[in-house]
């Protein structure tokens, strides 16, 4: 029986990630390397990827920042109740819940051309939705909690008594962070910023409602992808989900060496 389930276990992950992955590579070199060079130095594809790239260092930095000073605050924010706490860590497991694709649309729901506050700033020149802007707040919506979670479990796991050991001796708040907290979360911090990279490019749904997926002005690699499979371009599709498929891998591969040197350590 035990037998039986550990086949089972590799026939799943066979279908469901090898068979389409491999399908997939097959796809994009089925023209050879003419092909896939000519696929990826189209100028839609390179403005996707670059908008991609762009998208994805911004949502980095921003997940970052305000993903540590959540997870600080709902561990170490005494000042904060109970029901305060709970409220805001329901908000960070949001868009677990929720779909992409709505979380796009409440997006436009609320800073749209057809909202106030997103009247408001067109007024003033500046474009969020169906823009720039609008697509990193859909991705950031969609990432948020990567870094949350992967920071709170270990600032529960140290505690805080070094912390108040080091407020003690007279340490202010930076100082205790980057010689108390910092070292003991900075192994949390990259596996989320990995996390981070690997879902912002791969993120589809919340950025073609925030897109509107304009070639060559809003157009990511992901909703690339969606239009030339729409288009029955099958051999370009298949070249620029590679290139991401092959990037997020190398990622998560790297996240996992990074994982046995510090156990190694």
């Amino acid at each position: 029986m035990k037998k039986l389930w550990i086949t089972l276990t590799y026939l799943v992950f066979f279908l469901l990630l090898i068979a389409p992955l491999g399908k997939m590579v097959m796809g994009a070199f089925e023209g050879g390397l003419g092909g896939l060079g000519d696929a990826l130095a189209r100028p839609e594809a390179l403005h996707a990827l670059m908008m991609t790239g762009l998208i994805v260092v911004t949502v980095t930095v921003l997940n970052t920042l305000l993903g540590m000073m959540m997870a600080i605050y709902l561990v170490r924010g005494s000042w904060m109740s109970g029901g305060l706490r709970r409220f805001l860590n329901s908000i960070v497991d949001l868009p677990y819940a929720v779909s992409p694709v709505i979380g796009g649309l409440m997006i436009v729901l609320l800073l749209g051309p057809g909202s106030a506050v997103g009247t408001f700033f067109e007024d003033i020149g500046f474009k969020i939705v169906y823009a720039f802007p609008g697509m990193v707040i859909a991705t950031l919506f969609v990432t948020f909690p990567l870094m949350v979670r992967e920071v709170m479990p270990v600032l529960q796991e140290i505690g805080a008594q070094q912390e108040e050991a080091a407020s003690t001796l007279g340490a202010y708040g930076w100082t205790t962070f980057w010689k108390v907290t910092w070292p003991s979360i900075r192994w949390a911090v990259i596996y989320g910023i990995v996390l981070t990279v690997a879902r912002s490019l791969g993120e589809f749904g919340a950025v073609l409602v925030v897109s509107g997926n304009i070639i060559n002005r809003t157009q990511t690699a992901t909703t690339l992808v969606y239009q030339d499979v729409e288009n029955f371009n099958v051999i370009s599709a298949n070249s620029v989900a590679l290139v991401l498929a092959a990037f997020s891998v190398s990622l998560l591969l790297l996240m996992e060496w990074a994982k046995k040197r510090r156990e190694v350590r």
